[in-house]
């Protein structure tokens, strides 16, 4: 029987993300959700979307907060033919997702500092874990298949399993910088994000339980008793292959003539010794009680000589079943996880501002890869995935982020284009292969592949219908490159379109609201898994992601 290698990959889960990378959030204003285009702001939010874009605000302190309430579903539909039932869905809440700016700018210096979630920010609940998660556990039945050979009474027909999974990640992005003014059509902008990062996780595998003839019972107590069962029954056969030489002081003694009756009436053998000889005969070789009976010792000896060899094989396999019966009960025993992950990254930043012409803004904001080393905190690691103390690497891709803003008065238009480095950064192995392949062929476990360097593009239209209040519509188009190797369910991405509208009110000069709402739509991904015992089979990996976001900003001239 195959070791359950489940237990190498249980507990893996990328970073959430909402809008942007595959580890980066771009939705880090009420502004960008309510236009879905921001990279050439030049009002507050431009902190994090168009910091060299700062020069252009009042002279005086600036301020922002905003917060964000996202909703996302990960349905996962398998149709490996051995789960009980195949669809299963992660539920990401984030009721509260802030984010904070200030700038103070005077003259031809913009000094600004910015706090969000830029990478994660929510926690993942799945209540029936995931299909990498359950195949493995399916497999214990085909696999006890040919205990009914050995007792037809250990006919194993189902499972059931309680699988859980919880898992939160967030990487606080900590922002510092300065914007300086070069001349009246240029800007420039250098500065750091610091990335204070945590994940944790919290996992069970609970009540394995095995169908045997309509009957559930808890696997690790049934697998036990049975391996006792078929450890007895090895014993009786190992008995029986060494019969030969338990007869042969009998023979030697003359005694090769008689019958087991006779042998028992004139007090050679005992009543249980006969049973044994008579059970040995009838239950393994095959004999009727009529042919036992009819046989003298000579006989019997030949007999058991002859089969001796085979009975010898068949109680090593016996004895190699029990004891694999016991090693599965092991690893069908309740299991739990409960980790977290901390460190820290810093990323540099530059920026450029570009307004050739009054109402034309160009931008373009370069921010380099962030070397991120994350060491495991762990209260529990029943599976051994989280030593205390390790390390590991969660590097996040650069990105440049280019956008051109116009200003017509009546409208204003925002054009954004994202390019993400994701090529550049080791994204590790795939998961579900980790799981079915590890202990199988280990070369057919998968990298994760990125096709090309990931991409979004959005235009943002803001139509200002009086002075103080104005509606803004926007879409966004992202897909980032990934090769059917990168996905699997516990990470993976599609390409989405998602729509975002919203308000700007001015409530006073100094004081501004912004609301927004988006619906992101995307892609399904169907992907093909192979398994070693089934061949091919899909999956398909869905996502549906909403966004409300609220946000004041208030500035002191």
């Amino acid at each position: 029987m195959k070791k359950l290698t489940f237990i190498a990959a249980f507990f893996m889960l990328a970073q959430l993300a909402f809008a942007g990378g595959l580890l980066t959030n771009t939705n880090q204003s009420a502004q960008f959700i309510r236009m879905m285009s921001r990279n050439a702001s030049t009002s507050i939010d431009a902190v994090y979307f168009n910091p060299a874009g700062l020069i252009k605000m009042e002279d005086g302190w600036h301020f922002a907060v905003y917060n964000q309430t996202i909703f996302q579903t990960k349905p996962v539909d398998s149709k490996f033919p051995l789960l009980n039932d195949g669809y299963y869905e992660g539920v990401v809440n984030v009721p509260v997702f802030p984010t904070a700016f200030a700038v103070y700018k005077m003259d031809n210096w913009a000094f600004s500092l910015g706090f969000g979630p830029n990478a994660g920010g929510g926690s993942a609940t799945f209540d029936k874990g995931l299909p990498s998660f359950e195949i493995p556990i399916t497999k214990v039945v085909p696999g006890l298949a040919g205990l009914t050979q050995i007792d037809p009474a250990l006919n194993v027909t189902g499972y059931d399993a309680e699988l859980s999974f919880d898992g939160s990640s967030v990487f606080w992005g900590i922002q510092l910088g300065a914007t300086y003014r070069v001349n009246d059509m240029f800007s420039v902008y250098g500065g750091v994000r610091y990335l204070p990062s945590k994940n944790t996780y919290y996992g069970t595998i609970e009540n394995i339980q095995l169908k045997v003839n309509d009957t559930y019972y808890p696997a690790p107590a049934w697998l036990t008793e049975a391996s006792t069962q078929v450890g007895g029954k090895a014993d009786m056969v190992s008995a029986a292959a060494n019969m030969p030489q338990a007869l042969q002081p009998l023979i030697d003694g003359g005694a090769g003539d008689f019958t087991l009756a006779q042998l028992e009436g004139g007090g050679y053998i005992s009543s249980t010794q006969r049973a044994g000889i008579e059970g040995g005969l009838v239950q393994l070789i095959g004999l009727s009680q009529e042919q036992v009976n009819a046989m003298n010792l000579n006989m019997i000896y030949g007999t058991y000589t002859q089969a001796s060899p085979q009975l010898q094989q068949t109680a090593a396999q016996l004895n190699a079943v029990s004891g694999s019966l016991a090693g599965t009960a092991d690893q069908l025993s309740d299991k739990k996880v409960d980790t977290e992950q901390t460190g820290a990254g810093i990323t540099p930043m530059i920026g450029v501002n570009f307004s050739p012409v009054e109402n034309l803004n160009i931008a373009v904001k370069y921010e380099m890869k962030t070397i991120l080393e994350l060491t495991n905190k762990t209260k529990v690691d029943d599976l051994g995935l989280f030593p205390d103390g390790a390390k590991s690497r969660n590097d996040i891709p650069a990105i440049l982020g280019v956008g051109v803003g116009y200003d017509a008065g009546l409208v204003e238009a925002q054009l954004s284009y994202n390019m993400y480095f994701n090529k550049g950064v080791d994204w590790g192995y795939n998961t579900r292969d980790l799981a079915i392949w590890q202990d199988v062929d280990p070369t057919k476990i998968r990298a994760r592949e990125i096709t090309k360097n990931g991409m979004e593009i959005g235009l943002g239209l803001q139509f200002n219908v009086v002075d103080n209040f104005a509606f803004s519509v926007g879409g966004l188009y992202g897909d980032m490159g990934v090769a059917d190797s990168y996905q699997s369910d516990f990470s993976y991405s599609n390409p989405s379109v998602t729509a975002g509208a919203g308000i700007e009110w001015k409530i006073m000069d100094a004081l501004t609201l912004d609301a927004g709402f988006s619906n992101t739509f995307y892609q399904d991904q169907e992907v093909t898994f192979n398994d070693p015992d089934l061949g091919n089979y899909n999956e398909n990996l869905t996502k549906t992601t909403l966004n409300f976001a609220i946000g004041l900003s208030y500035s002191i001239f």
